[in-house]
């Protein structure tokens, strides 16, 4: 018995060390929540100086007095320069930009966490629910090797041979070091994030020398094996805090009357606020039947759905149904944002087998040629192209295979 059980940890701390559980996953999750915020910024462009800059009704002497009680984050009370704030606005563009491509995802990752906490704490009342969503995500993403797959750095990864190509180049980590630099002289930092911030850096620099000069080593492979487990914690962690989203949100629900009687979407679809296509909210709303079974299928699949991670197939149906669910609420009631960050969270669950189809699909598109067919030569099967994927029951959330490519 004993002997049983020390093999069982054994084999747990191999897959958790060993690999980078849920590539595809991650590289969902990465793209989706970056393009979320990407598209956000883009439409609020116009009005951004009224949401998170100098017009705001939120002043600066305001924001001031909440961040000195609550200590959060944001490099946009380092100055009150108008200039100061367009250029911490356009790096959070950049930033998005850089991590639905997948370049040098480690620090891309870390600046688009330093973008979404500037802006979303320079103005906390700025939002629909889905920024709160992106807030986390936006930290727990710096933990995860999340440009294994589908992204630049992957790309490099397999032309250069480098495992680490998503790692930051002494160039920019010199840059991202002038900054930190600044901020530490200047004491803008808390210890927290002072630690947080020495520590990234530090180990940004050490993975780059053990991979330039060290590929084959045993600290090469030490580092290797922290990736692996920060990875997997962080995909750990996203997936319980989906779950965690739902319990609450549907335990809440159903406390609530108007849950309980089947009328709660009625009163939303009356609102104009919540009314952008005034002829299909009254269509709805004018079905009590249709009120009413939208309304406890809400809070049905929402209690549910932490419960059906014990069954693959139960899990992809209910979790399919969310994701059309979101897409209802994006049409139905004007929040796209909202619906786009909880399907990108929602993604951590996709299967691998789908993803890597769609991902074959996509890639084969891309090879396709109406002119040329027989010019563009077939893909060996590797790990985007052809590949069978690996067990679903091995991953973190439901599902993962493994893959050469770096961070």
């Amino acid at each position: 018995m004993v002997e049983r059980v020390r093999s069982a940890l054994a084999r747990a701390v191999a897959q958790a060390s060993g690999r980078a559980l849920g590539p595809h996953q991650s590289a969902v999750v990465r793209i989706g929540f970056a393009a979320t915020w990407l598209f956000f910024l883009l439409r609020e462009f116009p009005h951004r100086h009224e949401l998170y800059g100098p017009d705001g009704p939120w002043s600066w002497q305001l924001a001031e007095r909440l961040i000195a009680s609550n200590r959060a984050f944001t490099v946009l009370m380092w100055s009150d320069s108008t200039l100061w704030f367009e250029a911490v606005y356009a790096l959070s563009l950049l930033a998005s930009v850089l991590l639905v491509l997948g370049w040098r995802t480690r620090a891309a990752s870390v600046l688009f966490m330093i973008g979404v906490l500037s802006l979303q704490n320079r103005s906390v009342f700025m939002g629909d629910g889905g920024d709160n969503v992106i807030h986390l995500m936006a930290v727990y993403l710096v933990l995860t090797r999340c440009g294994q797959v589908w992204s630049l750095d992957a790309r490099r990864a397999r032309l250069r041979g480098s495992a680490t190509a998503g790692a930051a180049g002494p160039v920019l980590w010199a840059v991202l070091g002038a900054g930190f630099a600044y901020g530490v002289l200047n004491g803008h930092f808390g210890t927290l994030w002072l630690v947080l911030f020495a520590t990234l850096w530090t180990g940004t620099a050490l993975w780059w020398l053990a991979d330039r000069y060290e590929p084959g080593g045993e600290r090469r492979a030490t580092l290797d094996v922290l990736a692996n487990l920060l990875h997997n914690a962080g995909m750990l962690v996203i997936a319980a805090e989906v779950c965690l989203i739902y319990a609450t949100a549907g335990w809440y629900k159903i406390q609530g009357s108007r849950w309980q009687d089947g009328t709660a979407l009625y009163y939303p679809l009356s609102l104009d606020y919540f009314t952008p296509w005034p002829g299909l909210s009254e269509l709805v709303a004018s079905s009590g039947t249709v009120v009413m079974l939208l309304t406890y299928g809400t809070v049905l699949v929402q209690v549910a759905f932490p419960f059906t991670l014990f069954n693959r197939r139960v899990k992809n149906v209910l979790l399919a149904v969310m994701m059309l669910e979101h897409a209802g609420i994006a049409v139905l009631l004007g929040l796209p944002f909202f619906s786009l960050a909880m399907i990108a969270a929602d993604a951590v669950f996709l299967p691998t087998g789908l993803l890597v189809w769609v991902g074959a699909r996509v890639a084969g598109l891309r090879r396709w040629s109406p002119t040329r067919p027989s010019s563009v030569p077939r893909a060996a099967p590797g790990p985007l192209l052809g590949a069978p994927p690996a067990d679903p029951r091995a991953s973190i959330a439901g599902e993962a295979v493994s893959s050469p490519a770096g961070d």
